[in-house]
């Protein structure tokens, strides 16, 4: 049984690949007219329906059916930080597309490199390299713009995919210091499914799985520091995920 279930994970996973990229082909030049829109936070509020229409498509294809559980903690008219839990690859064409509104999600530059999928991949994210100094300046200042546009900023706190045994790995301080400085809200978000789906410890596996995300309460960035900041948060997200997987 044991071994039929590898067997599978490894023919899901080709397959979840294939799909992926062929859905991608179709919607491509869609999300691309996005460019067309002289305001920015219009042009991305088009380019994330784009991308949660073929997110839900492709879920779908794959066996992932997902619940989005909390957007009722966006309130109309403010935009916010919204943090999310890092467990797998999954993890990141399943947020940034759910996040209701506009928004950009900070990215590694290294998958700017990978032909066509660059041009998707800058459009939806702001890309950082996390050991160039001068780059994580200019991916913060970019961030802060974000924000001040009225464009939702999406954060992974963890820096990398969670390795550890524990809920939720130590957080960096970008994402609060951010918060604070903009006097923008965070919103923390739970992802319960992807851990499943794609085991870290394993390569090239892949099971259809339930998925759920999780919006939870915003927390106020108003009157705190961040280091306090960020404790608050960890121990809500940390709390939640305890009490729900």
């Amino acid at each position: 049984m044991k071994i039929a279930k590898e067997i599978f994970a490894r023919i899901w996973a080709f397959w979840g690949l294939v799909t992926f990229i062929v859905t991608f082909s179709i919607i491509f030049i869609p999300s691309m007219f996005s460019h067309f829109y002289k305001d920015e936070k219009k042009g991305q509020d088009y380019f994330i329906r784009i991308s949660k229409v073929w997110m839900s498509f492709w879920l779908f294809l794959v066996g992932c059916n997902v619940k989005i559980k909390g957007k009722e903690n966006f309130k109309k008219g403010e935009n916010y930080v919204v943090i999310f839990n890092h467990n797998a690859f999954l993890d990141v064409p399943l947020s940034a597309p759910f996040v209701p509104g506009g928004n950009k999600t900070i990215a590694k530059d290294s998958f700017s490199k990978i032909p066509i999928f660059k041009w998707f991949y800058k459009r939806g994210g702001v890309l950082v390299n996390r050991k160039n100094e001068r780059s994580r300046i200019k991916g913060y200042e970019e961030m802060r713009m974000v924000l001040a546009s009225g464009m939702h900023m999406s954060i992974y706190p963890e820096g990398t995919r969670n390795r550890t045994s524990e809920p939720l790995k130590a957080f960096y301080d970008g994402a609060f210091k951010l918060a604070v400085d903009a006097k923008k809200d965070i919103i923390p978000t739970i992802i319960i499914g992807t851990k499943k789906a794609m085991p870290i410890e394993k390569t090239f596996y892949f099971l259809p799985t339930k998925l759920t995300m999780h919006f939870l309460p915003p927390i106020s960035s108003a009157q705190i520091e961040t280091k306090a900041l960020k404790e608050k948060v960890f121990e809500t997200m940390k709390d939640f995920y305890q009490k729900n997987v």
